[in-house]
């Protein structure tokens, strides 16, 4: 059936047959240039598809008969990259921590290696810059469980805390409410005294009692006057630093039930040089000792 012309177009083009209230669809041909423009991509995907890699098969891809690889390109790139890291890695490795942070050089070298090595695998927990959160320490503050000097950061970082290595830093807060150690009544006021440590408002009246729970039970991690023991990993108390939250409830909640919280052992992870650069990293954020 041929289509209609319709009348008043230029030269009279043709229509496809479709119409909708009065309105009819012309049948305008693609302008030539368009139509050679199109096979030509079609063309030059059909050279491209012969030059370098293309389509996956069964259990490879074609590889094209430049045989361009980008994984072959990144890894030339990662091995350059290596190699030129190569010399101050070794100063590194031959120097100590504190040798690392005395010469200007290797230093400047550690810290940004060691953002790099922190962003990959510590930011998760302890936040960028170390800002820390509820239940992972910030790393920005003058405020250590073991110790904020470079050997402590480090031996920290290589073992973890309560992880699976054999030498890692451990200590044990006793579930003082879920174990029946203690009675509601203790807790309670044992709560109160570990508010006036830190200055926070607290209940006056129960403070005697709270005191002599302390001495009984916490002195011994965490000092006479809240002032932590790093020996133990004992939190200092007098300060207004919390790990879980400083509010009434939080603080009842620990002595409660406790907690023991887990950082992984990071040797054999990663490599003696590279937990150097971290704790040099660590130790610049401000809070090093």
């Amino acid at each position: 059936m041929a289509r209609e012309a319709v009348p008043g177009t230029p030269h009279g083009v043709n229509t496809t047959e479709h119409e909708w209230d009065g309105i009819r669809e012309l049948n305008t041909p693609l302008p030539k240039w368009w139509l050679y423009l199109f096979y030509a991509t079609i063309a030059w995907a059909a050279v491209w598809y012969v030059l370098y890699p293309a389509w996956p098969t069964a259990f490879d891809y074609t590889r094209g008969i430049l045989g361009y690889s980008q994984r072959a390109d990144l890894a030339e790139a990662l091995s350059r990259a290596a190699a030129g890291r190569a010399p101050m890695l070794d100063r590194v490795a031959v120097s100590s921590l504190e040798e690392v942070r005395q010469d200007p050089g290797v230093l400047q070298f550690a810290l940004s290696g060691g953002r790099v090595v922190f962003a990959d695998n510590c930011a998760t927990c302890h936040r960028a810059g170390g800002a820390g959160g509820p239940g992972y320490p910030a790393l920005a503050d003058d405020d250590w469980l073991w110790g904020g000097r470079l050997d402590d950061i480090y031996g920290t970082v290589r073992y973890g805390i309560r992880s699976d290595h054999a030498e890692t830093r451990y200590s044990e807060m006793p579930r003082f409410g879920a174990d029946g150690i203690l009675s509601e009544e203790d807790i309670d006021a044992v709560t109160e005294y570990v508010l006036s440590l830190a200055g926070a408002e607290h209940d006056p009246a129960a403070l005697e009692r709270g005191r002599a729970v302390f001495a009984d039970n916490c002195v011994a991690c965490h000092g006479e006057a809240g002032e932590g023991i790093r020996d133990v990993g004992g939190p200092r108390l007098s300060d207004a630093i919390w790990l879980y939250g400083e509010d009434r409830e939080s603080i009842r909640d620990v002595v409660r039930n406790a907690r023991r919280g887990v950082m992984p052992s990071w040797e054999g992870r990663l490599d003696d040089r590279t937990i150097k650069l971290l704790a040099v990293y660590v130790h610049a954020l401000g809070g090093g000792e």
